[in-house]
């Protein structure tokens, strides 16, 4: 066997990379390959032409990264090879705060190369039995997103991520189905988006995320809203423990059924109201 040689992430090593998630049982289609792909930078790792392992990252204008899809080859794992694929993704993201959800076996080295615990993310999903009961908003109403929302959409996800996101909102808005809450027919509404939703396929069926929301009733309203479209559908929801919705995603027929931890190197993205509810997934953040 020849020597692992880390070279960039190419779209025809996407089928490969695709084989290598399902092998550790992440439920990835070659379609979310190519849409993570399509949007940030990555490295391959390759032993005589086999790719053994991967490592994407993504920009989050000039100041900040998210790094995911971090995946070695079960029979290649314990050899350095997930320490030199971080040591790429740093130098690349070099001078960027960069964030990351690890799995419980990847903890100890992103803390050895300078991550700090930031929480609990929880990943709740089932097939959804029954339409969830959307919450009333007093004085709010949840619709769709129209092109006008664009604008306000992107601020409310730069306030409550602390980053811009714009490229993952755009790429999200042409693939999924948006819904935002604002102030409904009210006198004093200046009609705004206060609050959005994305529903998309991924993985074993959808996902639900990212959330923005003013408070948490509000982000319950929206994601019941996009849920009553998806009984008998496998539905995921990936939240911030500190969100509060764990326990009433699970009421609603979404268990929690594993947990990944939120990390970051760097200075903390300067967060502010609204709060970021749900995750786009756990690499995009």
């Amino acid at each position: 066997m020849g020597a692992p040689r880390i070279t960039a992430l190419r779209a025809d090593h996407l089928p490969a990379a695709t084989l290598l998630s399902t092998a550790l049982a992440w439920p990835y289609r070659e379609a979310d390959w190519r849409f993570a792909f399509a949007l940030g930078h990555g490295h391959a790792m390759e032993v005589d032409e086999r790719l053994v392992a991967t490592a994407l990252w993504w920009p989050y204008g000039s100041e900040h990264a998210s790094f995911g899809m971090i995946i070695v080859a079960p029979e290649m794992q314990g050899h350095g090879l997930g320490r030199a694929l971080m040591d790429a993704l740093l130098g690349a993201a070099a001078g960027r705060t960069a964030i990351l959800n690890s799995t419980a076996e990847g903890l100890r080295l992103y803390e050895r190369l300078g991550f700090e615990e930031e929480g609990q993310i929880c990943q709740h999903q089932a097939i959804l039995r029954a339409a969830p009961a959307v919450p009333d908003l007093e004085g709010s109403i949840v619709r769709p997103m129209v092109a006008g929302d664009r604008p306000a959409v992107l601020r409310l996800d730069a306030l409550a991520s602390g980053m811009d996101r714009s490229k993952l909102m755009d790429a999200l808005f042409s693939v999924g189905t948006i819904v935002v809450c604002d102030g409904g027919g009210r006198e004093d509404a200046d009609g705004r988006a206060r609050g959005y939703a994305c529903l998309r396929r991924f993985g074993h069926g959808v996902v639900i995320g990212p959330v923005v929301a003013r408070d948490r009733a509000a982000a319950q309203s929206l994601i019941a809203t996009l849920a009553g479209r998806c009984r008998g559908v496998f539905l995921r929801v990936d939240v911030p423990e500190s969100s509060g919705l764990s326990p009433w995603l699970a009421a609603i027929g979404l268990p929690r059924v594993g947990d990944a931890v939120a990390m970051r190197r760097g200075p903390r993205p300067p967060v502010a109201e609204p709060r970021l509810f749900a995750l786009a997934n756990q690499s995009l953040g």
